[in-house]
């Protein structure tokens, strides 16, 4: 019984340390750099979202897949996934696109809300996603901030 105790012990003692020995990585900048029309089908819009991802580590790293959510003005409006795969080296950047989709459904509840808020200007957004690496090696973000258009149209509607 004694040693079944001792093996259990350092089986608990051996899992934590190995944790320990995981790399600490410090988070990725990520940015939103761009909004392209992609063709939809149905009563969906798709857009390819650009992001440049920054990699403020000392190591490289490997991804193998990419998915993103995008919040807009407090709601979901879109998400999408990737299969693209490639490395991003130590202390360098690279721009992904990744093909998201707008459902009729999410176009309506944004439309909702934005008669509350009246504006088409300064929508805060928030964009979460994840660079797929493996076991130990996904790398989540989140990207926030305001989506100031072109032209924006106030007033009451």
């Amino acid at each position: 019984m004694r040693r079944v105790h001792a093996l259990i012990v350092s089986l608990l003692m051996l899992t934590l340390s190995a944790c320990a020995l995981l790399p600490q990585r410090d988070p990725l900048n990520i940015n939103v750099v761009g909004l392209e029309p992609m063709p939809g089908q149905g009563m969906e819009v798709r857009f390819a979202v650009k992001i440049r991802v920054q990699n403020p580590n000392d190591t490289t790293i490997d991804y193998n897949g990419v998915a993103l959510d995008l919040e807009v003005n407090g709601q979901p409006l879109a998400s999408g996934v990737s299969d693209q795969s490639g490395s991003i080296a130590r202390f360098s950047e690279t721009v992904l696109s990744v093909p998201v989709s707008v459902s009729a459904f999410s176009v309506f509840r944004q439309t909702v809300g934005l008669t509350r808020t009246q504006t088409l200007d300064n929508l805060p957004y928030v964009l979460r996603g994840k660079l797929a690496g493996g076991l130990f090696g996904t790398m989540r973000f989140v990207d926030s901030g305001k989506l100031s258009l072109p032209g924006a149209v106030t007033g009451t509607w």
